[in-house]
């Protein structure tokens, strides 16, 4: 089994997701030395859930089964490239390679559009389409610096 194979399975799996009216056109799998370990596919409107997609919830297979927070050694295969959310926990879970087959732009001609957030990720706070605040509490840094203290805690 090769690149071509599992990029396969993922195009299936989104066809599927969407036939089974379960969400949308978007499927992910994850696989360590050669075998699936976890899959995911689009839920969000399933599970009234905006976080419910797929990569997200190949990741949460994935990490729940190998027990760790880590993808080492891992390759995630998703059916479209990852959106800005996705993208982010892919690095977060440091899985060694990520490969994908349509890509934003075609996601963005059927109708999931995310480069407003790419360019919202790149505006300077106050200009931003989301009214954002930021407050300058006087014990803002006081969960980094417990954190920093803390004795007993997992680096990641």
């Amino acid at each position: 089994m090769n690149d071509n194979f599992f990029i396969k399975k993922t195009i299936e799996l989104a066809v599927e997701n969407v036939k089974s009216g379960h969400g949308g056109p978007f499927a992910a799998l994850i696989v360590k030395n050669g075998k699936i370990i976890s899959t995911g596919v689009n839920s969000v409107t399933i599970e009234n859930d905006p976080t419910a997609h797929a990569e997200i919830k190949a990741i949460r297979n994935a990490c729940e089964k190998l027990n760790d927070y880590q993808l080492k050694d891992c390759i995630i295969y998703s059916s479209c490239e990852p959106c800005p959310m996705c993208l982010g926990a892919i690095y977060w879970s440091r899985p060694k390679k990520l490969i994908f087959a349509a890509t934003k732009n075609d996601a963005a001609s059927a109708g999931f559009d995310d480069s407003f957030i790419y360019d919202e990720i790149d505006t300077k706070i106050d200009s931003r389409h989301l009214e954002t605040t930021i407050i300058n509490e006087p014990d803002k840094f006081l969960p980094f610096k417990t954190w920093i203290n803390f004795q007993k805690k997992i680096k990641y």
